[in-house]
């Protein structure tokens, strides 16, 4: 039985998730604020020595492959490691995959590794499905219906449930799918929101049965706060604080009004 955004928010509440995030050095700070508005508890442990312990701890982890290094890359694999032997979700997040041959077999051995969600813009995702993309370093400059197909594919491959962001959110597991629509166009005006979203995805897996669901509600929790956010804001730096406040503000009655559409999946 598939569990709705509001649901997913009412439980993450009641027991706030502890999750383990390995995201980059811009994100760290911004992802925490994120996460705490939000309503999750969130780790930033990456050093390989205590990183696959502590997975066995969390709710869920989180690898966003920003500002790779092989002692982060290390740190990555311990974790997902201890997140495996625990039955623990996780989620990874290709930053820039694109860029780079390094960015690209690092990516390639993670998705490897089996994540339960993968979470991107649309030129990461394209990259992912052996597409070309106009990426440009971390900057996406694909529109997210070009990657919807390649979203399919790469689900159907690699088992995870793939969500691409961007103005109207896209979620797949290459059988079914939705679209989100809500947000701010401040949203991409401010770094490093992709990244604090992927580390709420993580949180609603931790408490989701299934990782369908839990993409969708932490999308519809970004989509909803967002909008609100916008309201009054005169440009992404005012549009910040306003987004965090929202964040926390959101009720689970707002995600049961969060615009999701059903999307017909095509081979």
């Amino acid at each position: 039985m598939s569990q709705t955004p509001a649901n997913l928010l009412t439980t993450l509440r009641a027991a706030p998730p502890l999750v383990q995030c390995i995201t980059n050095y811009v994100a760290m700070n911004i992802a925490a604020n994120v996460m705490v508005a939000a309503g999750a508890s969130p780790a930033m442990v990456s050093a390989a020595e205590e990183a696959e312990e502590f997975a066995g701890i969390a709710g869920a982890v989180t690898v966003n492959i920003g500002t790779l290094s092989p002692p982060f890359v290390a740190g990555m694999r311990a974790a997902i490691r201890g997140a495996q032997q625990a039955g623990r979700p996780w989620v990874l997040d290709p930053v820039a995959c694109q860029a780079t041959r390094y960015r690209r077999e690092v990516v390639q051995a993670l998705v490897a590794e089996g994540p339960t969600i993968i979470r991107g813009n649309a030129s990461e995702i394209l990259s992912l499905a052996g597409e070309v993309s106009q990426g440009q370093g971390v900057d996406g400059r694909d529109a997210v219906e070009m990657a919807e197909k390649g979203a399919r594919r790469v689900a159907r491959s690699s088992g995870a449930v793939v969500a691409v962001t961007g103005a109207v959110d896209y979620v797949t597991d290459g059988t079914r799918a939705v679209r989100i629509e809500g947000g701010s166009p401040y949203m991409p005006m401010n770094t490093a929101l992709g990244c604090s979203l992927t580390c709420l995805c993580g949180a609603y897996a931790a408490v989701a049965e299934g990782a369908f669901d839990a993409a969708v509600g932490a999308l519809a929790h970004f989509a909803v706060a967002g909008e609100r956010a916008q309201e009054g804001a005169s440009g992404p730096g005012s549009f910040a604080p306003r987004f965090l406040d929202a964040l926390a503000a959101v009720t689970p009655e707002a995600l049961s009004g969060a615009v999701i559409h059903d999307a017909a999946v095509h081979a």
